[in-house]
């Protein structure tokens, strides 16, 4: 958190940060204003000062979780690049990595929440919309050469489902399906770096 923000800015700051996580761990349906507010440290009625609605509040937290992912899968591709990876092998590793099984709420914002996005209000649902295609465009950037760009919505499509069929599974069963998705990737669009 900044510290020359003003104290309003830093707690709508803390109020979207708090709720960034809490949409990735319990969904939009499980994100309570109430709760939010409380985990925030702040008064349930201090929520409209920040917000114009709830779904104003969802549209900056996936903005946050997404920002939030960014960083950290930017990271971990980093370090596997600094050990001879390719950057797509380093990505589908880095997405799809066993630690993602049990910390949704600090992964992808797409994967936590795609099979609720199109029962959301018209501002979350083009917020969510964004979120897909914004993901979709950074695959893209991973791409081996003379991978066709069309490619990067399947590998996303088959990326966001694994890991969220993976965390149905949980335990070996969702860490055996992680790898498989992640080989599979790798032989189909990268034969010749299989790290």
């Amino acid at each position: 958190m900044t510290t020359n923000l003003s104290r309003k800015e830093q707690s709508h700051e803390r109020i979207v940060e708090v709720a960034s996580r809490a949409i990735r761990r319990a969904g939009y349906h499980g994100v309570g204003v109430a709760d939010i507010m409380k985990e925030a440290g702040l008064t349930h009625g201090g929520f409209y000062a920040h917000f114009a609605s709830r779904d104003a509040l969802l549209v900056e937290a996936m903005q946050q979780a997404s920002r939030e992912n960014r960083i950290d899968l930017s990271a971990s591709m980093a370090r596997r690049m600094a050990k001879r990876d390719s950057r797509f092998s380093a990505f589908v590793w880095s997405y799809l990595h066993d630690s993602h099984l049990e910390s949704a709420e600090h992964g992808c914002v797409v994967a936590a929440l795609s099979s609720e996005m199109m029962r959301q209000g018209d501002d979350v649902q083009q917020e969510a919309r964004r979120r897909v295609k914004d993901l979709i465009a950074f695959v893209r950037t991973t791409l081996p050469d003379g991978v066709d760009a069309g490619q990067a919505e399947v590998i996303t499509a088959t990326m966001v489902g694994a890991l969220q069929l993976a965390r149905t599974l949980g335990g070996h069963a969702g860490r055996s399906l992680l790898a498989h998705t992640r080989e599979a990737l790798l032989q189909q669009y990268q034969p010749f770096s299989l790290t």
